[in-house]
């Protein structure tokens, strides 16, 4: 399988992942308090949103890559 048509697949999958989940979160560690050798630190909860067009641009962008690669 050459280049062209994995990145064409795994275009097509991040956007129909993008558009059935719609985000993803994630935890981050940040620094609350630091006195000397003590250190207090708090754990938040991030989310990041994909909107919707993005979804749509990477299936439209990976099939049209997978239909032009094959032309090759």
């Amino acid at each position: 399988m050459n280049t062209v048509r994995m990145m064409a697949i795994a275009l097509i999958i991040a956007g129909t992942l993008g558009l059935a989940y719609g985000g993803f979160s994630y935890t981050k560690d940040t620094t609350v308090v630091k006195l000397g050798s003590v250190e207090l630190t708090a754990k938040e909860k991030e989310t990041v949103n994909i909107p919707m067009w993005a979804g749509i641009a990477a299936i439209f962008a990976g099939g049209l890559l997978l239909v032009m690669g094959n032309k090759r």
